[in-house]
């Protein structure tokens, strides 16, 4: 593997987490990199920990769903190098965000998870985000851990009609 091809990985990771402003998962890097053939699995995920490991990015972890964000330092470096990207691959990054923007941000704005609370229930913590601003926010006491983690999987699909119901019911 040479280093001018790692370094470049880790350019379009930094390029795409700062164009779109808010986190993307570990399975959205990989669907860009494996979708254009540009890397392997295992190799992207050696980049990607050598830009947690040097502050580049960071990582945030939510029901075995990993969100990267870019740091500061990660923001100075890709102005540094952002010339070093290729045109080509700068036109695929720039077409992928823009044909799946909505549904990127749709997916890491939906976020559901539970702990057990000093009462020996579980709080499932419910939350849909857009962009910085959170829309909806619940956290809701349940007897099971099996309930709990029931309601977090069924959250990203019911998170929408909920959010209506709400502010349909409040607004009257």
């Amino acid at each position: 593997m040479a280093l001018e091809s790692v370094t470049l990985y880790k350019l379009i990771i930094l390029y795409m987490l700062n164009k779109v402003k808010f986190p993307l998962t570990n399975a959205q890097l990989s669907g860009f990199f494996l979708d254009n053939d540009y890397t392997d699995y295992f190799t992207l995920q050696k980049v990607i920990s050598e830009l947690i490991d040097s502050h580049l990015i960071s990582v945030e972890t939510i029901r075995n769903t990993s969100y990267y964000h870019i740091t500061s330092d990660g923001g100075e470096t890709l102005g540094f190098f952002v010339n070093r990207i290729p045109g080509g691959i700068m036109d695929d990054m720039d077409s992928f965000l823009m044909k799946n923007k909505y549904e990127l941000r749709n997916e890491v704005g939906t976020i559901a998870d539970y702990y057990k609370s000093t009462n020996h229930d579980y709080i499932v913590h419910c939350q849909v985000k857009e962009g910085r601003s959170t829309l909806i926010e619940l956290n809701i006491s349940v007897p099971t851990k099996e309930t709990a983690s029931a309601m977090c999987n069924n959250w990203k699909d019911s998170s929408q009609e909920i959010y209506s119901f709400i502010m349909k019911s409040l607004m009257h």
